[in-house]
């Protein structure tokens, strides 16, 4: 019987799992949970990450109550950093990818770099929240924080480095910065020079699945608890995710659905060409090294922050209400593009919904109902044009979706993604992010001999929901208007 601590931090919450694995499942135990509050402090959106570390000793000292565990692993969102100093200290709290620092850098970027040589190098959507972007406006706009700093450390890195004291960049969450060649699997010096971003900050990249070290002495001593060792897991949860996914065919389809929409497909090696260029998508790493080929897409989060708008309002719908709402209005009224920029910050999702209907002349939805049907409608379209884009760009046919992760509890978002796209969705698992920090932990000490193994014991020990299309002329009718609203 081997247990593994996972810890999983995701935009506006974290847990503490415990995963006990007896030769031939894998068995999940919440142990602890707790709010991820960023906090907004002088013009500036930071994460608290020293709330984020005293939670993780929470975690270590419920899991200790528990009986115990073998090793650590971390994982978090991707791109963001905090800065440490000659002497090891944080020079200031992580800065959060929505704050509005990083508003115009792509643009700017291109001063330095030309866009497409950039991806050429990397493969890497262009998000404006990327590390490099974020570092570009350091070097322009704070550049004592640059010149002050020793390191540049990943949020999951940023959290192994205060259990253990050594420093590193796993190899997943690296990627999401835009700084790695894409064929050397290293730091790119020819974009680092012309970004102006200095090389030196940048830690030793390790493959995913690296024993990073022991938990120290001083944790050790003020917890209670042994030495046992830290894990570079997938540090980027999409990636954890991706290694859970329970796909046993050479290939596959899936969305790692949440706060974020990750659609994609697994390949051995990365695709940058001019098709992927235009369409925007990237190539991040994975375990093993292997490639997700994969489009960001704004999920949930238009249905969580469009919720926490009518909470302000004193309108204190539950998720079942706002689905049970939906179904209740006239099907395809009105879209967005989840991604359009209107919808990036906190704030008032359901009126921008409606100026982006009022501006780009379609049916503005007046009730609650009608805003939440046209975003489950959106996403739902858009997962079909990301769809096609991925099949040109592989050449391959996917008979079916593989949806993991927490939205797979929304099954009007499942069936309608199912009639969509025209082939059936399978659902599950919910706790894919879990399921791969754990897997990856016990591949590395040898309990689990690859990857292959880990996604039967997986996909053999959670029951997965299956959506079948329906409707399918009408959506396929709908797409092509859907269309004309895709920004970018």
């Amino acid at each position: 019987m081997k247990k593994v601590l996972a810890f999983d931090f995701g935009a506006s919450s974290g847990r503490a799992i415990l995963g006990t694995f007896d030769g031939g499942k894998i068995t999940l135990k919440e142990i602890h949970r707790f709010s991820n509050d960023p906090v907004k402090v002088n013009g500036t959106f930071y994460w608290d990450v020293l709330r984020l570390f005293h939670e993780i000793k929470q975690g270590i000292l419920k899991a200790k109550a528990h009986g115990g565990f073998d090793s650590v692993g971390i994982d978090t969102w991707g791109v963001d950093f905090g800065l440490v100093d000659k002497d090891g200290k944080l020079l200031e709290n992580p800065v959060h990818y929505r704050d509005e620092r990083n508003t115009g850098m792509i643009e700017k970027s291109s001063e330095f770099i030309d866009k497409k040589r950039l991806y050429e190098l990397t493969g890497i959507q262009f998000m404006d929240f990327n590390t490099c972007f974020q570092l570009l406006s350091l070097k322009l706009n704070r550049p004592e924080l640059l010149e002050k700093a020793d390191k540049l450390l990943f949020m999951p890195d940023l959290l192994s480095y205060f259990l253990t004291g050594k420093m590193c960049a796993e190899y997943s969450i690296a990627t999401t910065s835009q700084l790695v060649d894409i064929n050397t699997r290293e730091w790119s010096e020819e974009i680092c020079t012309a970004l102006g971003i200095p090389m030196n900050i940048l830690p030793e990249i390790v493959k995913t699945g690296t024993v990073l070290g022991n938990l120290s002495d001083e944790i050790c001593e003020e917890l209670g608890v042994p030495s046992v060792p830290v894990i570079s897991v997938a540090g980027h949860d999409t990636q954890s995710a991706v290694t859970a996914v329970p796909g046993l065919e050479k290939d596959f389809a899936f969305i790692s659905c949440g706060t974020w929409s990750l659609f994609g497909t697994e390949t051995d090696t990365p695709i940058v060409n001019e098709e992927s260029l235009a369409f925007n998508i990237t190539n991040e790493g994975g375990y093993n090294y292997t490639t997700a080929f994969l489009k960001n897409i704004c999920g949930l989060w238009l249905i969580q922050e469009s919720r926490r708008q009518w909470i302000r309002e004193g309108k204190e719908y539950s998720y079942a209400e706002l689905e049970k709402m939906a179904l209740e209005c006239e099907p395809f009224k009105c879209f967005i593009d989840p991604d359009a920029p209107d919808f990036v910050a906190m704030g008032d999702l359901p009126s921008r919904i409606k100026d982006f209907c009022r501006r780009t002349g379609q049916y503005v939805p007046e009730t609650v109902g009608e805003v939440v049907r046209c975003i489950y409608e959106s996403l739902a379209l858009k997962y079909r044009y990301v769809l096609g884009g991925i099949q040109k760009c592989t050449g391959k046919k996917y008979p079916h979706i593989n949806v993991v992760g927490g939205g797979t509890k929304d099954g009007l978002l499942l069936q309608m993604t199912a009639s969509s796209c025209g082939i059936p969705v399978y659902g599950g698992p919910i706790e894919a992010t879990v399921f791969g920090n754990i897997a990856i932990q016990l591949m590395s000490t040898g309990e689990i001999s690859d990857i292959y193994e880990a996604r039967r014991i997986i996909a053999e020990g959670e029951k997965l929901k299956k959506f079948i299309p329906e409707d399918t002329e009408k959506w396929a009718a709908v797409s092509s208007e859907y269309e004309k609203y895709i920004v970018g």
